[in-house]
């Protein structure tokens, strides 16, 4: 049994309810940004993700007109920082809707970080930083996305194996439904399966012993 939800029965707010308890984890880009009158903004986005490979390309959606975007229009370019579970009270506490001449470094008690090919603050804390260049963004709706390319990174030696980032260590933060947050949990290694090793097909197992 299966129940169905129209999009055009609910009102947006209810179905975006929906769609974020189930698209899930969700990454989150902790972007900071600078504003015209100098003041760092550092904000969480959980609709985030790699857009393109070469040139390498991170994108995040603004749901609605927010600092970070307006910021990032006035000076094109931003930093997506790690989110990591250690700093999850952090995280959250930045995504408070403070006015624009309030920082969320100084609110939340972190530390600014030069970045190395732009003009905007890293957060010192995270292990992980991407430094961007605006590409370009796009209106959708009642959001926007917005399109950096990734001019510099910077990773703490601490969470690599050699050159590899860590999971383990990195320990990134997830946003779920409602007010729900996670992790990584359980994690396993499962490589693609190439054409000349398909194994045949595959069927659900039979659960009547279960």
């Amino acid at each position: 049994m299966r129940k169905d939800f129209d999009p055009g029965e609910l009102s947006s707010r209810d179905f975006y309810r929906l769609l974020t308890a189930v698209v899930v984890p969700r990454p989150i880009a902790w972007v900071s940004s600078r504003s015209a009158e100098g003041v760092d903004n550092l904000a969480p986005h959980s609709f985030f993700t790699v857009a393109s490979v070469d040139p390498p390309i991170v994108q995040f959606t603004s749901v609605g007109e927010k600092d970070s975007l307006r910021n990032i229009r006035t000076r094109g370019e931003f930093v997506v920082n790690l989110a990591p579970a250690g700093l999850m009270a952090e995280v959250n506490a930045t995504g408070t809707n403070f006015p624009p001449d309030v920082s969320e470094f100084d609110a939340a008690g972190l530390t600014r970080e030069a970045g190395s090919t732009v003009g905007v603050a890293r957060v010192a804390e995270s292990p992980v930083a991407l430094e961007c260049r605006l590409h370009s963004t796009l209106l959708i709706g009642d959001c926007v996305l917005v399109f950096g390319e990734v001019t510099h990174a910077v990773v703490d030696s601490g969470v690599l194996d050699g050159s590899h980032p860590r999971i383990d260590l990195l320990e990134p933060l997830a946003r779920l439904g409602l007010d729900e947050w996670g992790t990584t949990g359980s994690v396993r290694e499962m490589k693609r399966i190439r054409r000349d090793d398909w194994p045949g097909g595959f069927r659900l197992q039979d659960r009547s012993e279960d």
